[in-house]
């Protein structure tokens, strides 16, 4: 209701993020019932629900195994690029900054452009 939208809206966007993140099946479960990836799968939905223009996300598969990490990052990544959102990306993993448009390194306090070598 704060973003403008009536509640049934909201719901109908819901599940569909939900269906669209592979969730749809978990919508009743309590947060506790679900797996560490399934979490962070809602949270991607969740982060969508509202059309945000720019996503902020601070290592979102710290807590996941490499595979359900990989998954993850691929579904954000993607998620942002269906919506059309900017995703501000905080990672330690050099292949999940890889995978983003540019790279940063805040090195010493210093926010400093990586250089991209030619393939």
């Amino acid at each position: 209701r704060l973003a403008g939208t009536s509640g049934n809206e909201a719901v109908v966007r819901a599940r569909d993020l939900l269906n669209r993140v592979g969730v749809s099946n978990r919508e009743r479960q309590l947060p506790q019932k679900l797996s560490g990836g399934e979490r962070q799968r809602v949270a991607i939905a969740r982060a969508l629900l509202n059309r945000p223009r720019v996503i902020l996300a601070d290592e979102p598969t710290g807590n996941l195994d490499e595979h359900t990490a990989g998954e993850v990052m691929e579904l954000l990544l993607e998620a942002c690029r269906e919506e059309e959102a900017s995703l501000v990306l905080v990672t330690h993993n050099p292949a999940y900054a890889k995978a983003t448009d540019e790279t940063l390194f805040l090195t010493e306090g210093v926010l400093r452009p990586a250089l991209r070598h030619s393939p």
